[in-house]
């Protein structure tokens, strides 16, 4: 990790002296000037200046004329003015200008240290920030929201037109279809990235605490209330709220939604002042709200105040094409974070999962994956690899026509007894028709098989003699 590097402008030798020691001392990468023009030498280059310690007056200039130059070069640079002759005037002049701080001659050293600790410390965090933003942008880039299918290639063509607006959403969908990452892919793709994306489960908190959740309270407006708080609405003024499972919301918590949503503004609980705030509200929920609206359980008000635009996201059923996409990802994410070595899946383990009818959708998926990764740890995820109702479902897909029972009905011991061959068939041809593998595989014992192939009369194509390979 590099050291912070520190730059000091100061025409008095002594001053500058003294603090080069002691910023050095700490460890800093620290150069001096005593004007501006040596100043703009020294910071010449690629390597990025972290603190500016600028006198205010320079024998060729204005100290705060230099801090908007080291900005525009240094972006992130933070800048404290040092000056013998403050003036209230002054300081406002170079806080509006950027600076972090403003002192006056003759300071104390230990205090002008604190000042340089902090202000290195906020440098750091917000350059933090900044790279905590990028790659949230990039992780919620739609490139990132992976799947081919026509439903979930319309749900892109919806964000892109949407993202950068202003609108209310309502996102539909069942459990773990992906309800939140849609959210925050419209948010990183917004004007409003830059501000924050605030996320709260209306479900998962009970009422009596969900409104100071939602509009914070003020102190002594409840027992425990011990200070001020500030609620989800007003922290992410500026940027989006998402209220997940806001169907599952009580009546007299609806009519304060609806107001703040109206009006854009909301009181904390306790308080009597309004709070304003500027926020985008996109709102999900796993119920058909338009059948709560008709039970009585949702006001329809705040229904089509919420469904200014609506998404519905496909479950994962409705999207199995989109399976092997999301299988081969997952098992990169969990290759790269967890240390594995998976290669990809046989074909007969796919048909598995294909075949299943994932009740839990893509959080299902992913969980199963994130499982072999750690059980596994490397190679190609095989049938057998798989937990037993997911195997399930090749089984009872095993034979597809067998689910279609003609309108003057069937034999059932025929049926039965050409499923029994379709799985033996297709064990022997997996285990290139090795019986004790096929065996193995369909948990019989080998004799056993052996007297089903021999009475079915089953041989390999183009084969006349069944017993070629034990």
């Amino acid at each position: 990790m590099r050291s912070s590097r520190v730059l000091i402008v100061d025409d008095e030798s002594s001053l500058r002296s003294a603090l080069f020691r002691i910023l050095d001392r700490k460890g800093l990468n620290v150069l001096t000037a005593n004007k501006i023009e040596e100043a703009k030498a020294v910071t010449q280059g690629d390597q990025a200046l972290d603190l500016a310690l600028v006198d205010l007056n320079l024998p060729d200039g204005d100290g705060i004329d230099l801090m908007t130059y080291l900005k525009s070069q240094h972006p992130n640079c933070e800048v404290i003015i040092l000056t013998g002759q403050g003036t209230i005037e002054s300081a406002v002049r170079a806080t509006q200008k950027g600076a972090f701080h403003f002192i006056t001659k003759p300071f104390n050293m230990d205090e002008l240290m604190s000042l340089v600790d902090k202000a290195l410390d906020h440098r750091r965090l917000t350059q933090e920030n900044s790279q905590l933003r990028t790659e949230l942008s990039k992780k919620y880039q739609f490139d990132q929201i992976v799947g081919q299918s026509e439903n979930i290639q319309n749900v892109l063509r919806l964000i892109e037109k949407v993202a950068d607006t202003d609108s209310t959403i309502l996102i539909t969908g069942k459990s773990g279809t992906g309800k939140e990452l849609i959210a925050r892919a419209i948010h990183y793709n917004s004007s409003r990235a830059s501000h924050p994306f605030i996320a709260i489960n209306c479900g998962a908190i009970p009422s009596e605490l969900l409104e100071s959740e939602l509009f914070g309270h003020v102190k002594g407006a409840f027992t425990g209330a011990i200070a001020n708080r500030i609620g989800r609405f007003e922290l992410a003024d500026g940027g989006t709220i998402f209220l997940d499972e806001i169907g599952d919301l009580e009546p007299a918590l609806q009519v304060k939604i609806l107001r703040a949503l109206q009006e854009k503004t909301f009181e904390p609980v306790g308080g009597t002042k309004s709070v304003q705030v500027n926020v985008r509200v996109i709102a999900a929920t796993n119920k058909n709200l338009e059948e709560q609206v008709e039970a009585g359980n949702f006001r329809e008000d705040l229904f089509y105040r919420l469904n200014v635009i609506p998404m519905v996201i496909p479950s994962l059923q409705e999207r199995k094409t989109d399976i092997p996409l999301l299988l081969n990802h997952f098992i990169d994410q969990f290759n790269k974070n967890k240390s594995r070595k998976l290669t990809g899946i046989t074909s007969e383990a796919m048909d598995c999962l294909v075949n299943y009818a994932w009740p839990g959708n893509i959080r299902e998926l992913e969980n199963l994956v994130e499982r072999l990764a750690i059980l596994k740890g490397h190679g190609m995820i095989d049938i057998n690899d798989l937990p037993a109702k997911y195997r399930s479902s090749a089984v009872a897909s095993a034979d597809t026509t067998m689910m279609d029972i003609p309108d003057l009905g069937m034999d059932f011991n025929t049926a039965v007894d050409q499923f029994e061959n379709s799985l033996i068939l297709r064990a022997l041809e997996k285990t290139g028709w090795n019986r004790n593998q096929a065996a193995m595989l369909l948990r019989l014992n080998r004799t056993t098989l052996v007297e089903k192939i021999k009475k079915k009369g089953l041989r390999p194509p183009g084969d006349i003699d069944p017993e070629i390979t034990q």
